[in-house]
């Protein structure tokens, strides 16, 4: 159960966007907020919603280089000619896109002041997780990391064991880079094969850096058209293992819900009740291991209107400690308003798809896909943190 939760928003956040058909629309952020507040997620006694300021220059050098801070206020005015990974596809260049960027990872860093102050056991910022931006250029949609901020802000704080868990169906490269030698930051991230999925990364073999921190990081790389059986099971074959080693004193969690089996740029296989489950195991795991503190953030996810406003949903309403009945019906004047908006997409009409999240525990004599991926994650991490990788009870 949460005890109080913080909600980082404003509408100010919607100005992150890329413009035209970019995949990475804020409307899913909109849709999400308001598919929240008509269910009464946001309502609960124990939730209060808390504006976000701007991160700061003091705040952004913690893991951005200066000179990449000039080039994104210098882009607008000239989108061609900063480079640092600006101006391209993926990161279009747009007015105000320091300031936008500056706000949401001022809103995860108020998430996790939140959390270490006490005001909130639990804080949630569904725009952040921009986990792929690295220290001088952006990448995959993302100008700032603030997932990497909020966490060197935390280190700030004396914190000695910070725990990051990516479920983004894309490698948390960005985060990983910043901490690959920091053996206070573990960095765990679960997501589909480097083979056939952007940014090429996160193979289980990279582990951190083996001069100054090995073991901090674990990397679960899953095959393509992995179910939520599969997924939940890979998961509970290693997240809880290396969490309850490492002993974080608090979590943070990046909760990109792009595994979805209509995410059209990935191609894993969830539902979203497979996510909510997700999003249950990881709040448990919390509450075991740091006391509850859990520092959530958003992530990617390019199913505006079927899949993220409905699995942000239940995360919200996991986070604030009334979990919304998967057969919850969604209002009618929510599905109108989609319908309003021109979105292509047919607006879902309950909260669940059907999925079935029960699954078998990992056992190192099969020769399943998924369970071959478990086997390589579990023979590269797990001798790092003393724990035997072909022992299903570790």
């Amino acid at each position: 159960m949460s005890d109080s939760v913080a909600v980082v928003w404003d509408d100010a956040l919607l100005g992150y966007t890329m413009g035209g058909d970019h995949p990475l629309h804020p409307v899913r952020l909109d849709l999400t907020m308001r598919l929240a507040d008509s269910l009464g997620v946001l309502s609960s006694g124990r939730v209060d919603v808390v504006a976000p300021t701007p991160a700061d220059v003091d705040l952004l050098t913690l893991v951005h280089d200066a000179d990449y801070l000039d080039a994104v206020r210098r882009a607008p005015a000239d989108p061609g000619g900063v480079g640092h990974g600006l101006g391209t596809p993926d990161n279009p260049v747009f007015e105000g896109m320091y300031d936008a960027a500056a706000l949401i990872t001022g809103g995860s860093v108020e998430a996790a002041r939140q959390v270490h102050t006490g005001a909130a056991q639990h804080a949630v910022n569904i725009s952040g997780g921009l986990h792929h931006a690295m220290r001088g250029a952006a990448a995959g949609f993302c100008v700032f990391n603030d997932a990497a901020i909020a966490i060197a802000w935390l280190l700030g704080q004396g914190y000695e064991r910070i725990a990051y868990v990516d479920l983004d169906v894309h490698h948390g490269d960005g985060v990983q880079a910043a901490f690959y030698g920091d053996p206070r930051v573990l960095t765990v991230s679960i997501h589909q094969t480097p083979l056939t999925l952007f940014p090429g990364t996160g193979f289980p073999e990279e582990t951190g850096d083996p001069a100054t921190a090995p073991g901090s990081a674990v990397n679960l790389a899953l095959p393509n058209g992995t179910d939520d059986s599969g997924w939940l099971r890979a998961f509970h074959a290693v997240v809880p293992s290396v969490l309850r080693a490492f002993a974080p004193q608090i979590l943070v969690t990046q909760s990109g819900c792009d595994a979805h089996h209509e995410d059209p740029l990935a191609d894993l296989s969830l539902t979203v009740d497979g996510q909510r489950a997700s999003y249950q195991a990881v709040h448990a795991l919390a509450h075991e291991i740091c006391d509850g503190r859990w520092v959530v953030l958003g992530g990617g996810g390019y199913g505006l209107v079927r899949c993220v406003p409905r699995a942000w949903t239940h995360l919200l309403a996991e986070v604030g400690g009334d979990a919304l009945a998967p057969g919850t019906e969604i209002p009618q004047a929510w599905q109108d308003d989609v319908v309003r908006r021109g979105l292509r997409a047919q607006p879902p009409t309950t909260m669940t798809e059907h999925g079935y999240t029960g699954f078998a525990r990992w056992d190192p004599f099969t020769e399943h896909r998924v369970d071959r991926a478990i086997g390589r994650t579990r023979a590269a991490s797990f001798p790092l943190f003393g724990l035997d990788p072909d022992d299903p009870r570790d």
